[in-house]
């Protein structure tokens, strides 16, 4: 499903509104506030009815329902839904930063993650063909809770929930399920995937950007429950020769929010960069056995 990019560009949205016209934030600004709101409420308003409409009216409804998806794709798509949560909480934390909201109120919008996540819960609940997931409630709840308690703490991110991808093999075996292009694959391919936490310990400003990463992807993963599936014309499909198993990273990395700039297109650039782990070595914990990479994306 296309939820990721969904999410991703409605980001980008609101994160242009924080940005623009960035230089008088001393006094509350009512204006601000109400554009922020508008743009935020009725943007996710109409995005969620042009999702309900191209995406789940015609499929069969029913009455409302939980699906137990828990054990689906080894928690990927889990760890996918606090990662997209985390990102929507902090943009409209640095949205409430850019409408003039006093600091001891400014994590109350970083509520926002929920605010919008939830409404998709509920349209799989009302869907015969899904269900609501216990698990992405959780999942959401716990993205939007760890950039919330970082603000609330420390008025800043200390610890970043970061993505990378790196096309897998098995894309070519379920494309219809695993993505086609590399662009499906990158949203779909769970294979290919790794989330991460970026953590920057140093205090000085010559090298406070530098971070250490830990890391959390999976491999062999054919369907959602077992390497096993019934294809066009209900052909059966039997891999299950294919191992599914956890893979877990240590490695470096960069925090771009620590790097200042007066630039606004910077400022934008780094917010971005600072979603997707750079590329370093990387060692890897999997199947019992550490291995190195020179270089893990």
């Amino acid at each position: 499903m296309f939820l990721k990019q969904y999410v991703l560009i409605f980001i980008a949205l609101l994160h242009h509104l924080s940005l623009f016209s960035q230089d008088s934030l001393s006094n509350l600004n009512h204006k601000r506030q109400k554009a922020a709101l508008y743009t935020g409420l009725g943007g996710t308003v109409l995005l969620h009815s042009a999702l309900y409409q191209m995406w789940y009216k015609d499929y069969p409804g029913s009455s409302f329902h939980f699906f137990n998806d828990n054990k689906e794709w080894l928690q990927m798509d889990k760890i996918g839904h606090s990662y997209s949560a985390y990102y929507l909480s902090l943009t409209g934390i640095e949205v409430s930063k850019w409408a003039g909201v006093k600091k001891k109120n400014q994590w109350k919008w970083g509520l926002y993650g929920l605010i919008f996540q939830t409404p998709i819960e509920v349209f799989d609940g009302f869907s015969s063909g899904w269900g609501a997931s216990s698990g992405d409630l959780i999942a959401n709840t716990l993205g939007s809770g760890l950039c919330i308690a970082q603000h609330a703490l420390w008025n800043e991110q200390k610890i970043y929930m970061k993505y990378s991808f790196t096309p897998s093999v098995y894309s070519t075996i379920r494309p219809n399920v695993l993505g086609k292009t590399y662009t499906n694959q990158m949203l779909k391919d769970y294979n290919g995937q790794t989330y991460w936490l970026t953590y920057s310990p140093f205090k000085n400003p010559k090298i406070n950007y530098l971070g250490f990463a830990f890391g959390y992807g999976a491999n062999g993963l054919i369907g959602g429950f077992e390497n096993k599936w019934t294809g066009s014309n209900n052909i059966q499909n039997d891999k299950t020769d294919i191992e599914r198993y956890r893979q877990f990273y240590w490695s470096l990395d960069i925090n771009f929010s620590k790097i200042k700039t007066k630039n606004k297109f910077l400022k934008k650039a780094f917010f971005v960069l600072n979603c997707i782990k750079i590329p370093s070595p990387a060692l890897e914990f999997s199947r019992g056995k550490f291995r190195g990479h020179w270089m893990k994306f």
